[in-house]
């Protein structure tokens, strides 16, 4: 008696797990395991970028407030040092981001049919746009809201701790004490830099990172949902 050969896979639109052909089946799982395999290497390169932006802020944050002589200024150069990280760590989001939705794409038009057969799915053209990334792959999102996006994650947390830590330093080593805020002003200046320069600064680079966090979060992206009402079935 003669094996059945499998049904052999029809083209994007009406397809379902019936009607793939094992052949079809497996190069996807291939697929699938190799574009989680390129996303962790993103992610562990994008959490290499942090711990530098980590280590470098407690290291000028020790050496500000153990040094009496070290200048506040140097928490300016932080400020510098931190956006430079966290322009490499956006670039690299872009990549781990462009992945990351192949991986998504997969596991909603492919492996959702494969585990519940009868629902009914909006497939569209998904086969055809994994081709065409796979072919010319593109980012997903731009380079302002991969910014955006890692400075609401992580980096707005540490640029406060920045503008803390700043602050404390000018108090901390000030003579004579500071009573009043022209004496804070004073404590300012740094050599032949004006103390209204660092101040527009501060200020201006602290309003830019407020506007874009605020565009960030009106844009309301994420890349997982906020916990919903299906929360309560996931208690694991």
């Amino acid at each position: 008696m003669e094996a059945t050969k499998p049904k052999e896979t029809k083209p994007a639109g009406s397809t379902r797990p019936t009607e793939w052909s094992q052949q079809f089946v497996n190069a996807m799982a291939h697929l699938y395991r190799g574009e989680l395999g390129r996303i962790m290497v993103w992610r562990q390169r994008l959490d290499a970028t942090t711990t530098w932006a980590i280590g470098s802020t407690t290291t000028i944050i020790g050496l500000c407030f153990t040094a009496k002589e070290a200048p506040h200024i140097l928490f300016l150069v932080n400020m510098v040092m931190i956006w430079i990280l966290l322009w490499i760590e956006a670039r690299r989001y872009r990549f781990y981001d462009a992945f990351r939705a192949r991986v998504r794409m997969i596991e909603a038009h492919f492996y959702v049919p494969l585990l519940k057969p009868d629902t009914p799915m909006l497939e569209g053209d998904w086969r055809d746009l994994l081709c065409e990334d796979l072919l010319i792959p593109s980012y997903k999102i731009s380079a302002l809201e991969a910014v955006g996006r890692r400075l609401k994650r992580n980096y707005i947390w540490l640029y406060g701790v920045i503008l803390v830590a700043w602050v404390e330093k000018i108090f901390l080593h000030a003579e004579p004490k500071i009573a009043s805020w022209a004496a804070f002003y004073r404590q300012l200046e740094y050599g032949a830099m004006p103390g209204w320069i660092i101040i527009l600064f501060v200020t201006g680079f602290y309003a830019f990172l407020i506007g874009l966090l605020a565009y960030t979060l009106k844009q309301g992206s994420e890349e997982v949902r906020r916990p919903g009402h299906h929360q309560k079935r996931w208690k694991i």
